[in-house]
């Protein structure tokens, strides 16, 4: 038996991780500027992390939601607090798609409609509902038909008046594009965004997976626009690498015993590394750590040669360069020790290092980036 060959890998075999390092079966060290898709928030093997998560499994590992679990009323204490978010209710599940299909069926009950909107270039899983509202036609297998999606422009608000209507359940959008290669939408668009929500009785989810949990400067990105949504989507930097997701709904928004349901969502183990990732992130400032880092790494990429189209917030950033990026990234990775990410643009470099990245650590991605740039493809 083999695992299932339908992932494109890096050639590297790791042994353990700490911090913003991975280590691998060549003794290599390796400055980790992806960060697992941006899974890794507060760095690997984090100390409280991992003694959390220790002393959790010596009381409680798992039981299932017929019981009530003080962890899930310690996670949603903190988690209120240091997200500015305590008047939404939390549904916790394993993955991104879940929060994403969960999501959607909560726009479906409260509004009784089937039409969703959301943004081209954008991606929200791999699951059924969730796959249909990706602009990604690999990922989607026939039985994923049937929901009534429009896509529109990001950014585009005459695109978005004319897709929003009476029949709308939602409207979905990511505080980030990120497997579309970084792009964010205007504060206006997001404004309209929730006035046409607001006027046509239907919902807007926010899509925080990769560009939340305080990776944009902010513990959310939708807070740099002024606007407040109905559902929110957690996952990714959520766990720190322990399978955890939410879907943040609204107080006040009628949800019925029964509609929404899950084995092991919640469970105490998985709250325990919530509740620490929230607890490291509050302690040790890595909010506001991210955007000064972020901001430094801006400018230390606008000073190289052949990069364009810097772009992002905090630490999720990406830029472009005039020809494909897997040969620089690959020479960042086996030459310079480096680990990058890529996106749906082939010419995109995508980088997302932990939020507790360190200036030096900073320097060194773009010292060791304008020498890889520097020498021959």
């Amino acid at each position: 038996m083999r695992p299932l060959a339908v992932y494109a890998k890096f050639d590297l075999a790791l042994t353990r991780a700490s911090g913003c390092y991975l280590y691998d079966d060549k003794g290599r060290t390796i400055l980790d500027f992806y960060s697992g898709h941006g899974v890794i928030s507060i760095g690997h093997s984090h100390p409280h992390f991992v003694t959390r998560m220790k002393a959790q499994m010596d009381r409680l590992l798992y039981y299932s939601n017929a019981v009530d679990f003080e962890e899930q009323y310690e996670l949603c204490r903190v988690l209120g607090d240091v997200s500015g978010c305590s008047d939404y209710d939390l549904f916790m599940a394993n993955s991104g798609a879940e929060a994403v299909e969960n999501a959607l069926k909560v726009a479906s009950y409260i509004t009784g409609r089937k039409k969703m909107v959301v943004m081209l270039n954008g991606f929200h899983g791999r699951t059924s509902l969730a796959a249909q509202c990706t602009e990604a036609s690999k990922i989607c297998a026939p039985i994923n038909s049937g929901l009534n999606v429009v896509m529109i422009p990001l950014g585009d608000t005459a695109a978005a008046e004319a897709a929003i209507d009476d029949q709308t359940a939602a409207v979905m959008i990511e505080g980030i594009q990120g497997v579309g290669g970084i792009h964010e939408a205007p504060s206006l668009f997001w404004q309209s965004l929730r006035e046409l929500t607001h006027q046509h009785g239907a919902l807007l989810i926010a899509d925080e997976i990769q560009s939340g949990y305080g990776r944009s400067g902010k513990f959310f990105t939708f807070q740099h626009h002024g606007v407040s949504p109905d559902v929110i989507c957690t996952a990714k930097g959520m766990g720190n690498g322990y399978p955890v997701s939410a879907t943040w709904v609204k107080q006040g928004l009628p949800m019925a015993q029964g509609s929404l349901g899950t084995t092991f969502g919640g469970n105490p183990l998985a709250c325990a590394a919530a509740t620490a990732v929230a607890e490291v992130i509050r302690d040790e400032n890595l909010i506001e750590h991210a955007a000064v880092m972020g901001e430094f790494l801006q400018k230390g990429l606008a000073s190289l040669p052949g990069l364009s189209n810097i772009r992002g917030r905090g630490l999720m950033i990406g830029f472009d360069l005039d020809h494909d990026s897997y040969a620089l990234r690959s020479k960042l990775l086996h030459q310079h020790q480096i680990i990058t990410g890529s996106s749906r643009l082939k010419e995109t470099v995508r980088i997302l290092p932990p939020l507790a990245v360190s200036r030096s650590q900073c320097e060194h991605f773009l010292e060791q980036l304008a020498l890889a740039l520097r020498s021959p493809q």
